[in-house]
């Protein structure tokens, strides 16, 4: 715990979900923590209106084995889940090639699990938090259906269950009879499909309500919130970060003893002046906001179509489904194909919705090469923390990787392994290990 004669200072670097958490960790840690945000609140921006689902069980990485092959049949498809247009950066060609390099089974089984075990712990402390605050969020814990329209989809499913069973999560392998046992809606459109995979301990919310409540929890721990600035740069002499810099014409500078970045896909221009190469790219998403018509046309919880990687689900009174994987840089346009493509499959396995009213959105997921967030302090700086590269499981992480990034500013003992979440994976003689012991997961 941090001496609470002299409280450590530190400075949190975005307010979306990933940082509001961060920021109520440390708080609760006893730490005096400020937080800088450009928007005008917690939670407008990539946090704003994802999909819904905290799916610890459905942490996959999208470089998995045979995806370069299926991403070339995407090119040609008129409802691909993933669209790749040349943003004229060698960045993006250098993170293709890493996404590629992860590409193989044994990469993919050891990114899978670190992606299980933040997210694993995550639910914990989600959980542990509920108890703790009575937050509500239109929250729901039925689990997540995966869908497979086709006999090779649910037989290749076999490689996910076996690092499944090694990390001890609850699942469910579905034949087509068994998809309306868990979501009743779906016996309309059974024919359409083969089977399913059931993690019936995941859980939906809606993120933009928790994290604004989550935020509000931590201003009455102390927390100070700084909405509408802009970050000019970081200050460094060389060993350590020396501060912050706002824009503006008096060019404040914001001091702390520790500084933390949760920026999503904006924190590798940041950190770029610093000489540190943050292998994140903006993954741009969509998603659709359907008021509820018939709940009895509606899932129950979240239902994920694996040939549209397109998540549908069930909020209070209303559906949110989302999706798509656009690589094309910093471009917030609104495409209207996607929308298209996300009211197809909404239409197609859950038509309670009322799709015309529908509000359509997009954001920027901050995804690494490999899938797995990048979590903890830097090795060149040691008073600088990262928290980002959550990709399309911001959503998911948040709580875990809120307060594993708490512990390690804060000096406590983490509840689960960090092996393989720093920076320094990156590093050209960071080994490739195989899969670790399970952690044991301690509830936050």
């Amino acid at each position: 715990m941090v001496n609470s004669e002299v409280r450590m200072k530190v400075v949190v670097l975005g307010a979306g979900v990933i940082g509001i958490s961060t920021a109520y960790a440390l708080a609760r840690a006893g730490a005096e923590v400020t937080v800088l945000e450009r928007q005008s609140g917690p939670a407008l921006e990539t946090s704003f209106a994802n999909a819904g689902q905290v799916s610890p069980g459905y942490s996959t990485p999208w470089a998995a084995p045979g995806i370069p092959l299926k991403a070339l049949k995407w090119l040609f498809q008129k409802h691909a889940p993933l669209a790749l247009r040349v943003d004229g950066s060698l960045f993006q060609l250098r993170w293709l090639a890493g996404m590629l390099r992860n590409c193989t089974p044994a990469r993919y089984a050891v990114n899978k699990e670190r992606m299980m075990r933040v997210s694993e712990y995550s639910r914990d402390c989600l959980r542990q938090l509920r108890l703790d605050t009575g937050i509500q969020y239109e929250q729901r814990t039925g689990g997540t259906l995966q869908v497979f329209r086709s006999q090779s989809q649910l037989d290749a499913v076999a490689r996910d269950l076996e690092v499944l069973r090694a990390c001890g999560v609850a699942h469910e392998v579905l034949d087509r009879a068994g998809l309306a046992r868990v979501e009743p809606a779906l016996a309309r459109s059974q024919d359409r499909l083969t089977g399913g995979l059931w993690l019936p301990h995941d859980e939906t919310g809606d993120c933009f309500l928790f994290t604004q409540q989550l935020a509000e929890k931590a201003r009455q721990l102390g927390v100070q919130f700084r909405y509408g600035v802009d970050v000019s740069q970081l200050l460094s002499d060389g060993q350590n970060l020396q501060g912050v810099q706002l824009a503006g014409p008096e060019a404040e500078v914001v001091k702390a003893d520790k500084y933390v970045l949760a920026l999503g896909s904006y924190t590798r221009q940041l950190v770029q002046p610093l000489g540190l190469n943050l292998p994140v790219y903006p993954v741009k998403g969509y998603s659709l906001t359907v008021p509820l018509l018939d709940a009895s046309l509606a899932p129950q919880s979240t239902v994920l179509d694996e040939t549209y990687k397109v998540a549908i689900t069930r909020f209070d009174q209303r559906i949110r489904v989302g999706g798509m994987a656009e690589l094309g840089g910093f471009d917030l346009a609104l495409n209207p194909k996607r929308r298209a493509t996300l009211e197809m499959v909404t239409a197609d396995l859950f038509p309670g919705g009322d799709l015309p009213k529908a509000e359509f959105w997009t954001g920027l997921r901050p995804q690494t090469p490999d899938g797995t967030p990048i979590i903890g302090a830097t090795r060149q700086y040691p008073n600088l923390f990262l928290n980002t590269g959550h990709g399309t499981l911001g959503w998911t992480m948040a709580s875990g990787s809120g307060q594993l990034l708490a512990d390690l500013v804060t000096g406590r003992q983490p509840a689960i392994s960090t092996e393989g979440l720093a920076l320094e994976r990156y590093s050209k003689s960071a080994p490739i290990r195989s899969l670790p012991e399970r952690a044991v997961s301690a509830t936050a």
